[in-house]
């Protein structure tokens, strides 16, 4: 059985199961796999993308047979793949946002709460679960979408998410305080993502909060790609992907390919580097960011610094300042659960960490691990441009989160296959889209802009985004940064 540790304590060492029901470690650590299974041929050989995530969820969780439920989350998606791969110029690009909320965090989102709830029957947990989401824009609906129980009259998993009420698209915000379903709880908070993130983290280290939860049958888990069972799924779309092309004649079998993957929050690049580890031909792993570069700087010096302002752009589910998956990729390169804790400890109490000190040789192993990645940080001006040349020259669109990851893998321009990972559908960012077409939408409502844009473009809204507008608005729940806490604990108690 395949088991899992900290990154700042290597010691003690818990099941798939009971990593995906924790969801964060009791030191504050994510919980990463001891090993890497290599499987890479037994995917060449499958052409279903079901097939290829059981095969990706098998190799961490063994114990967990969750084959049929996998197979019915992707029947709910738009396309049949649910991979939808495009040619855009250079490019081979990836679409991802062809699910219920339509972005790539339904991939995963899908997959969790089958996850979950196996997981607690093969740990025989009675606790009511209370899954706990931090999100810039794009988790908050995923989560709550698939963990409602609008459509059942399960009431043993409930669902708080946290948004920055000024740090996410409209279409973003409406799609989550629309959200049906008595389990379901949505919080705006007066502050941004990071502040979210660090909430949701200090509910899980708040030990007094866990055991008066505990009291009424209840245990926090996540549904972050902190959770190690939100980030595994992700791996499968890799090898998916690199399948699909070889099929196509696109590249042969064997050849190396790179992967421009618009990043916020770590999790989705850390998948790449994950199916790297499992035995996926990858050269590059472009790091995407827009103008909050953190993590560029952190790619071209090793010193990762929050301090600094964070901006909000077109691309929110980017604005981020602390990239929580980092800390998982520190593990892997340093191989020392003791370093990754005096730099997060440094992180925490100095707001910034260098992963060069004195040692030479340390210093060139690191560099050495972190050769397969790229940092580039594109422009509001530059994505702009990108979404405006991209459907002028090759007909296809993209939202303002695609588009930095396609302006930064033509800007590097590796030899070789870049593939582009396209992460949201236009239509959730419509405006910054429509602006960068020169389309004009003043006295426009959200919704006349997304009709708008599909009569100009020719593209059909996506069904789950048309039928927001008839909605009812049912969360208005506010909260301060320093109330969370409060909020949180009395919304639990009145369930």
């Amino acid at each position: 059985m395949a088991q899992f540790f900290s990154t700042r304590n290597d010691k003690e060492r818990v099941s798939g199961s009971k990593a995906i029901i924790h969801g964060i470690a009791s030191d504050g650590g994510l919980y990463v796999p001891e090993k890497f299974e290599n499987i890479y041929k037994e995917c060449m050989e499958m052409d279903n993308y079901s097939d290829v995530c059981n095969k990706v969820l098998s190799s961490f969780f063994p114990e967990i047979g969750i084959s049929e439920q996998v197979e019915m989350a992707y029947s709910k998606f738009s396309e049949n793949p649910p991979v939808i791969i495009k040619k855009a110029g250079d490019f081979n690009v990836v679409e991802l946002y062809h699910g219920p909320t339509c972005a790539f965090k339904d991939f995963a989102l899908s997959v969790l709460p089958h996850l979950v709830r196996k997981s607690k029957e093969i740990e025989i947990d009675s606790n009511n679960t209370v899954i706990l989401a931090a999100t810039s824009g794009d988790t908050g609906k995923a989560a709550l979408e698939a963990f409602s129980n609008k459509d059942t009259y399960e009431k043993d998993i409930q669902i708080v998410v946290l948004y920055p009420q000024n740090g996410v698209s409209d279409i973003q915000k409406r799609q989550m305080i629309t959200q049906e379903g008595s389990n379901v709880n949505v919080i705006g908070i007066n502050g941004n993502f990071d502040d979210a993130q660090s909430a949701v983290k200090d509910l899980f280290a708040d030990k007094k909060l866990r055991e008066l939860l505990m009291k009424d049958n209840l245990d926090f888990s996540s549904a972050n790609s902190i959770n190690i069972g939100r980030l595994i799924p992700q791996i499968a779309y890799y090898f998916y992907s690199y399948t699909e092309l070889v099929a196509r004649g696109e590249i042969k079998e064997g050849e190396k390919v790179s992967f421009c993957v618009p990043t916020g929050n770590f999790g989705d690049i850390l998948a790449g580097y994950y199916a790297k580890k499992m035995g996926l031909p990858v050269y590059r792993l472009i790091c995407a960011s827009n103008e909050n570069d953190v993590l560029t700087d952190f790619f071209q010096t090793g010193i990762y610094n929050k301090k600094r302002q964070l901006l909000l752009t077109a691309s929110p589910s980017m604005d981020i300042l602390i990239s929580s998956n980092l800390e998982r990729l520190l593990y892997h390169i340093s191989a020392s659960t003791n370093m990754v804790s005096k730099w997060m400890d440094q992180l925490e109490k100095q707001g910034f960490y260098c992963i060069f000190g004195d040692d030479e040789k340390f210093n060139e192993k690191i560099k050495k691990e972190l050769e397969i990645f790229i940092g580039f940080s594109s422009s509001h001006a530059l994505s702009q441009e990108t979404i405006h040349k991209t459907y002028k020259k090759y007909g296809y669109l993209m939202d303002t989160h695609s588009s930095v990851a396609y302006s930064a893998a033509e800007e590097i321009h590796l030899p070789g296959k870049t593939i582009v990972l396209s992460t949201a559908s236009p239509f959730k960012f419509a405006p910054s889209v429509c602006e960068a077409l020169g389309l004009d939408i003043s006295g426009l409502s959200e919704f006349e802009i997304l009709d708008l844009l599909s009569s100009k473009t020719g593209v059909e809204i996506p069904g789950p985004l048309r039928e927001l507008e008839g909605k009812e608005v049912i969360h208005n729940l506010m909260a301060e940064r320093s109330d969370i806490k409060e909020v949180v604990t009395a919304l639990l108690k009145r369930q």
